[in-house]
């Protein structure tokens, strides 16, 4: 039975509710800028239509500036009572932070926040974006119908794309390096350690007939290496091509605990016979000299003789770095039968890069699953050649046209040095808060608010800051054109006996 008592306490509460609501309703969101580039706001949680990464106007004094949020959360403001007989109200607001995105420099008090019209972003982004030159990778994820174009001269700063598996990573990255085929002239060297973008050669089926003719002019200029019936050529390389170091690492030679065979490799590479590896058992197994036969052994028990990618009958993949036939080389590192052959071919490419940078000629290094190349951690000899390629591509390549677009899902496995020195972020959804506080860490530029933001991404959203757009957003990946390669192993185990069939 419900006494007196509970009847006015529940009448009570009604109206307290009903008195913060309607003055909440009133409330107005408005914002406030002290020197005219960012600005602090208040909004009612009733009906809000501000959302990080979002685009706002900001109207104050008869000017109207674009802002865009970048931090909202939910906060308390309490009343202080009025004598004893009226209680303290708490109420609701939203409170956040952002950018003046055409800010003039002046400051501003109480200016009405309103969401932008996409028509309004649009505009902005003609007035302060080039308009040819463009990567259009998408649409802004909070301007519907507003093209994702990114500045092709961004490309000449070391990019970092990060997301967490099932993000649209891979995806990602596809389209950007088919935007950079269709609008730049770079040359593009990949190395695919699973496989996705063997086909970016080729349009996928149901692409519109202009986009794939457009696409078609472009897609003879990729050549795929790989150690399968799919590729374009054969992988293979010589160990002769190789740099004595990473002869020495594929040996697990070590210069003072192994100086015999050491001495017998350097004695060998002064007497090599051009074309043809050193490690063939005719050169070593067989020989008289005791010492080259134990560097054969080592061979043939490290299993590297048994190793497909050697064939001086074959076109060198080192030769095409060298002295490239196609404008973008795709190396298949997932093609090949063993992790030490990838890491070899790995490091071989780099250190061949590296090598040619004097030449100055614009090279765009595209590195998948990156923290397998230069890890913070190098487990074996070649992993730490290949590691301190990419530690001086990324310190110093830029000034000689070696730019970087490295790929992971594992952040903090690469090493920091290396990801330091990305001018670019494109930042998919990553629901670790250490890795989103390590990435803000180290890219300072991009927005905290902005990052915190990306555990919540949908597939295909991103978050792009630094030199390829005139500030950071959030943007919606498009559709692909080529082929994707790669794929995720079918989920048919998941049916039940009775279902699978």
């Amino acid at each position: 039975m419900i006494s007196d008592d509970d009847t006015a306490l529940s009448q009570r509460i009604a109206a307290y509710r009903q008195a913060r609501e309607q003055i909440e309703r009133s409330l107005l969101p408005l914002a406030t800028s002290v020197e005219g580039t960012r600005f602090t706001f208040q909004a009612p949680l009733h009906d809000l239509a501000i959302r990080r990464g979002g685009y706002i106007t900001l109207e104050s004094a008869g000017v109207t500036r674009l802002g865009m949020v970048t931090d909202i959360a939910a906060d308390t403001w309490r009343t202080p009572a009025a004598g004893n007989a009226t209680a303290a109200i708490d109420f609701h607001l939203a409170r956040g932070r952002g950018l003046v995105v055409d800010s003039d420099g002046r400051p501003f008090h109480d200016a009405a926040v309103r969401p932008a019209s996409p028509a309004a972003v649009r505009a902005w982004l003609r007035r302060t974006r080039p308009t040819r030159n463009v990567l259009v990778v998408g649409e802004l994820l909070h301007a519907t119908g507003v093209e994702a174009a990114l500045d092709c001269g961004g490309l000449g700063r070391h990019t970092f794309l990060c997301g967490q598996s099932g993000s649209g990573k891979t995806y990602a990255l596809g389209a950007l390096l088919e935007q950079a085929l269709l609008r730049t002239s770079l040359r593009i060297v990949v190395l695919d350690p699973n496989s996705d973008y063997v086909g970016l050669g080729r349009a996928r089926s149901g692409v519109a007939a202009d986009v794939e003719a457009q696409y078609r002019k472009v897609a003879g200029q990729v050549c795929v290496w790989g150690d399968d019936d799919v590729a374009d050529r054969s992988l293979r390389l010589t160990f002769a091509d190789l740099t004595p170091p990473i002869q020495a690492a594929a040996l697990g030679l070590d210069p003072l605990e192994d100086r015999e065979e050491y001495a017998v490799l350097t004695t060998l590479l002064r007497r090599r016979k051009a074309g043809r590896p050193l490690v063939e058992p005719d050169d070593l197994l067989h020989t008289k000299d005791v010492a080259a036969r134990r560097l054969g052994m080592r061979a043939a028990n490290l299993g590297i003789l048994d190793w497909r990618i050697w064939d001086p009958g074959s076109p060198s993949l080192i030769d095409e770095v060298r002295e490239p036939t196609a404008r973008c080389t795709v190396v298949d590192l997932g093609s090949l039968r063993t992790v030490g052959e990838q890491r070899l071919v790995s490091a071989a490419v780099l250190s061949t890069l590296w090598s040619l940078r004097m030449h100055r000629e614009p090279v765009l290094v595209v590195i998948d699953e990156a923290h397998n190349v230069g890890p913070a951690q190098p487990s074996d000899e070649l992993s730490e050649l290949s590691a301190a390629s990419l530690a001086q591509i990324a310190a110093e390549g830029r000034k000689f046209g070696l730019y970087l677009l490295l790929a992971t899902q594992r952040p903090h496995k690469l090493e920091e040095n290396v990801l330091s020195q990305c001018d670019n972020l494109m930042l998919m959804r990553m629901n670790s808060e250490a890795d989103l506080q390590d990435i803000g860490r180290v890219l300072s530029y991009a927005p905290s608010g902005l990052l915190a933001g990306a555990t919540s991404f949908a597939l295909g959203h991103a978050l792009v800051a630094g030199r390829l757009l005139p500030f950071p957003a959030y943007i919606k990946m498009g559709t692909r054109i080529s082929e994707e390669g790669g794929a995720d192993v079918p989920a048919s185990w998941a049916m039940t006996p009775a279902t699978a069939g």
